[in-house]
């Protein structure tokens, strides 16, 4: 055997023990469940085959064909109706030339236009190029032509955005309100093509998602996963079952309500969509649905809790088992709040675009440790780093955060990679392990404020002021200093009706934590500039 043969030998053996905990996971959770063996089987055989995407609806249409799959404004369809329209898609653009060296990029909100580009993408075995509906025209055209876009279907709404797109390349409406349209939409596509099963693709299809793009052009992370055994990274830790309602309010673009999207999917489980994110509306539909779990970004869940106790007991959420948060820091403020209206519902997950999933805070561990993001679930694993590149094995200790992942990427798109020490990747975080071994999040590498020599991580003040009743929202920055080299300044977002002093503020911070914690200024604002999964854009902040 020759050294190569040797090396993958051991590594196969090595992860044995790994395997038969995620194999024991997708039991547990029923995706591959004891009394199905063939079906359990021929699902393994359809995500190998066929990929993420494409073997996820192909699973649910199989096991579940006449369950809701999903429910949007328009209306209700099931999974066999997802899997022929799916199907009459890939068809008519097959016809039109796409194949599996195709990109299509989607620039869509949450609705079943959406839904079937991805399935006709990934039964083509196309690469999806998810597109952020915050971008504006510049970054668009910019990611479109690195991408080597062939196709674009996108909401009416963005018409303007595509403007500087040349006009070679094919477009298609999935959202249209009338229709006085220059194109065709998918619909149109539907109707005009049969709906029975394609043969398999000579490739499976990837997806490309996109990083925040706080700054400058967003950064394209590609995926393509076809291993059965990935989703055991989200079901160790979180209990998502068959056949149950969710309600998916981060934008299905961010790997957030996607990873949870694919999931619910292949769970055969139904998914309910909303165009635009409205924390009242959120609330009829999943009292209206009875829905089991919600899928947020921190600020949407906080929006639904700024509505205030009397308003959301109005509505029956007694079903909600699972409230899902990921794709920014969770305030500990917010997080229990939730967990005092709803019980024992809070799953916090820690991970990246490039990463994946890193860790998991179930509610037990959020009941032990307010704040924390948890721990590793079954194939991953998180290590703290020194300036010196050394891990970090003391408690309290806080380090550059590094994640290995089965989910993680590969790269960039455009080329370039994240840091990477012993096959770990940088989430470009710092944070620590209590004495527990939870991990907390104390913030962005980058986002460490130096004040007199002392270093200020703007998350723990920000956390605390969130924690006053008449604060809705806080961030803080540091700005130049002459004497100090960088001071704090604190953005406050006040509660409707509510007041509080700029004294008062800095009293607070002042009471709970170091003086050189307590901000110089303090600004009152009436919002903080977000991108479209909550994260904070410190950059436009001064």
């Amino acid at each position: 055997m020759s050294n190569l043969n040797l090396e993958l030998a051991l590594a196969q053996a090595r992860r044995l023990p790994t395997t038969a905990r995620e194999l024991g996971v997708l039991y547990k959770s029923g995706l591959a469940p004891l009394n199905d063996p063939a079906g359990s089987i021929n699902a393994l055989l359809s995500m190998r085959r066929w990929g993420m995407v494409g073997g996820a609806i192909r699973i649910a249409a199989s096991r579940h064909p006449d369950v809701i799959g999903l429910v949007d404004e328009i209306g209700e369809l099931t999974f066999a109706d997802l899997d022929r329209r799916s199907n009459s898609l890939a068809r008519a653009w097959k016809q039109r030339g796409l194949d599996d060296k195709s990109v299509i990029a989607v620039l869509c909100r949450d609705h079943r236009g959406l839904v079937e580009s991805m399935f006709a993408a990934g039964k083509l075995g196309a690469k999806l190029l998810l597109m952020n509906t915050g971008f504006a025209k510049p970054q668009f055209a910019a990611v479109a032509e690195r991408e080597g876009v062939d196709i674009l279907v996108y909401d009416i709404e963005f018409a303007g955005i595509l403007e500087d797109i040349p006009d070679s390349i094919p477009r298609y409406l999935a959202w249209v309100d009338d229709d006085d349209n220059p194109y065709e939409t998918l619909e149109q596509l539907i109707t005009s093509a049969p709906g029975d099963e394609l043969p398999r693709p000579e490739t499976i299809g990837g997806l490309v998602l996109l990083t925040s793009g706080t700054t400058g052009t967003p950064k394209g992370a590609p995926r393509q996963v076809s291993s059965p055994f990935a989703a055991a990274q989200f079901l160790d830790r979180i209990p998502l079952r068959p056949e149950q309602r969710t309600f998916m309010a981060a934008p299905l673009f961010h790997g957030t309500g996607l990873s949870q999207f694919m999931l619910t999917i292949s769970l055969g489980s139904t998914s309910v969509l909303r165009r635009r994110f409205d924390p009242l509306k959120t609330l009829e539909a999943m009292a209206k649905y009875k829905v089991e779990g919600l899928v947020v970004v921190p600020t949407m869940l906080q929006r639904i809790l700024n509505l205030g106790d009397d308003v959301i007991k109005q509505y029956d959420l007694s079903a909600l088992r699972i409230v899902f948060c990921a794709g920014s820091a969770l305030p500990t403020e917010v997080g229990t709040h939730a967990m005092e209206l709803w019980g024992d519902v809070i799953y916090n997950l820690y991970g990246s675009t490039e990463v994946a999933v890193a860790t998991v805070a179930t509610p037990e561990d959020w009941k032990k440790a307010p704040g924390t993001v948890g721990r590793s679930p079954v194939g991953c694993k998180v290590t703290l780093y020194d300036e010196k590149n050394k891990p970090i094995t003391e408690p309290n200790t806080i380090g550059r955060v590094f994640v290995g992942s089965g989910l993680r990427f590969s790269g960039y798109t455009g080329g370039g990679t994240k840091d990477e020490l012993d096959g770990l990747l940088s989430s470009g975080d710092v944070g620590h392990f209590d004495e527990d071994g939870l991990l907390f999040i104390d913030g962005r590498d980058d986002d460490m404020i130096v004040s007199g020599g002392e270093n200020v991580f703007p998350a723990e003040v920000e956390d605390l002021l969130i924690e006053q009743p008449a604060i809705a929202d806080a961030a803080v920055i540091g700005v130049p200093d002459e004497d100090f080299g960088q001071r704090l300044k604190a953005f406050v977002v006040l509660r409707d009706g509510q007041s509080i002093s700029a004294d008062e503020v800095k009293d607070l911070i002042k009471t709970n934590l170091a003086r050189h914690k307590v901000p110089r200024e303090v600004e009152f604002v009436d919002d903080l500039p977000r991108n479209a999964t909550g994260k904070l854009l410190r950059k436009q902040l001064s």
